[in-house]
């Protein structure tokens, strides 16, 4: 197989059970402590390279996606992750911490969207997936995740009585 590969695809799943890293918000280097879940926290936070202590999320997401000839499990990092949810991986932890039920909602709002992914082999050999290194929605109608699960979490809340300025405001 080439090393890149262009592929039309129809989204099957979304793992969200680890979807994030910490990172220093300067350098962008893996920053250590707590496996690197998707947590934030002040623990372990100073870079050992610029000395900054301030942490950032970014996405690393497990996807399945159906081709035409096979299902593959690939993984997104952050820079494609982004067009599908359509803001940073730090303002969804938060938006998810607020609306718990959110994560387990992203898969519906994903369900069966057709995608054009440009996928390449990993450069470390122990990698198990393929890399998403760009992703286009093929759909006209397309929108980020963020934006349908403000909108369904904003109703939600509405119908309950709630006050929509809690959930969907802008980080």
């Amino acid at each position: 197989m080439e090393s890149d590969q262009t592929v039309l695809c129809q989204l099957l799943a979304v793992d969200l059970s680890d979807y994030c890293y910490r990172v220093c918000s300067r350098c962008e280097r893996v920053l250590p402590g707590d496996n690197n879940k998707c947590v934030f926290s002040s623990a372990s936070s100073l870079c050992k390279f610029c000395q900054s202590n301030e942490p950032k999320l970014l996405y690393r997401i497990l996807m399945s996606v159906v081709t035409d000839t096979s299902v593959k499990t690939v993984i997104c990092f952050d820079r494609a992750a982004t067009v599908l949810f359509g803001c940073s991986a730090d303002e969804f932890f938060h938006f998810t911490k607020l609306n718990p039920k959110a994560a387990s909602m992203v898969n519906q709002v994903f369900d069966g969207e057709m995608l054009r992914m440009t996928l390449t082999r990993p450069k470390n050999l122990n990698a198990q997936h393929m890399r998403v290194t760009s992703v286009v929605p093929l759909r006209s109608g397309f929108q980020p995740a963020i934006v349908t699960l403000r909108q369904l979490c904003c109703t939600k809340s509405a119908s309950l009585g709630g006050d929509c300025s809690i959930t969907n405001n802008s980080f």
